[in-house]
């Protein structure tokens, strides 16, 4: 396929899995990764205990591996939830609860980036009050992330999956980044370009990638239909990949795809044959 240009980290979330949380750091360097992103490990907790953090830090720096994506709090991920800043009542409290404690260990792991799930309608609420929420608390979370010199990733999920997010397409991802940006001006914001999401979505990705490349700070990976490891569906990865290069993108590309029935560390034969 040919990416010797291109540096990949991988999802602890959603690759080795099948091993404890401790354990997926060094899963990942004895693979051959150096760097890793996590969603927010502790779905029950958004402030957990600080044994809990200084274990993850601990297996994460014994690996050598770099934090390089974080998400803040977002409920049951993976599962129904998918978001909670725009969730009013229990969930936005709980993520506003989570915004410094997620920052501060960005900080001390010297990551540079922080995914903040937008959250699904809720029935019987306007959803002009959930978008009102949502601003505020994204706010929140770009100042925080300005503080400890990171960036506030808003990403889009897809409509067949989440079909309750509002946040289910490049434009509509763009067009919340440039609300925050204009609420801060911090210009802090970037978009998460998630391909798979996008391609779920029906949106032309190469189109994507020539509009909103200047305004991407991560990029995510996974094929479709499935969302297994590049090769098992349709998407040609070599030219998407090789189209950011050319638009200027230059960061880490997320391996956030889903092994199969197999250990996670033998799905990576498409990448040792590039």
């Amino acid at each position: 396929m040919g990416f010797t240009d291109t540096r990949f980290n991988v999802n602890l979330s959603i690759l080795f899995t099948e091993l404890p949380l401790l354990e997926r750091p060094a899963a990942a360097a004895a693979a051959g990764f150096t760097a890793v992103e996590l969603w927010w490990p502790w779905v029950d907790a958004p402030v957990p205990a600080r044994s809990e953090l200084d274990a993850l830090r601990d297996a994460l720096n014994e690996a050598g591996t770099q934090l390089v994506g974080l998400n803040f709090y977002a409920g049951q991920l993976p599962g129904p939830d998918r978001g909670a800043l725009s969730v009013p009542g229990e969930e936005s409290d709980k993520f506003r609860a989570n915004i410094d404690v997620a920052a501060e260990f960005a900080r001390t792991m010297g990551c540079k980036a922080l995914n903040a799930l937008y959250g699904n309608r809720v029935e019987g609420v306007d959803p002009q009050v959930q978008d009102t929420l949502a601003l505020e608390n994204l706010v929140l979370a770009a100042r925080a992330a300005d503080r400890v010199g990171a960036t506030l990733l808003i990403e889009a999920l897809n409509q067949p999956e989440s079909p309750l997010c509002p946040i289910v397409s490049a434009p509509k991802a763009i067009e919340v980044v440039d609300k925050v940006n204009a609420a801060t001006g911090l210009g802090n914001a970037k978009f998460l370009m998630d391909l798979y999401h996008l391609a779920m979505n029906g949106e032309d990705l190469g189109e994507v990638i020539e509009t909103y490349t200047d305004k991407t700070g991560h990029v995510q990976i996974a094929d479709n239909p499935g969302r297994g490891a590049p090769g098992t569906g349709e998407l040609d990865f070599a030219d998407l990949l090789g189209r950011l290069k050319k638009a200027g993108y230059d960061g880490w590309v997320g391996l956030e795809y889903k092994p199969g029935d197999r250990p996670s560390h033998e799905s990576f034969g498409w990448l040792r044959g590039a």
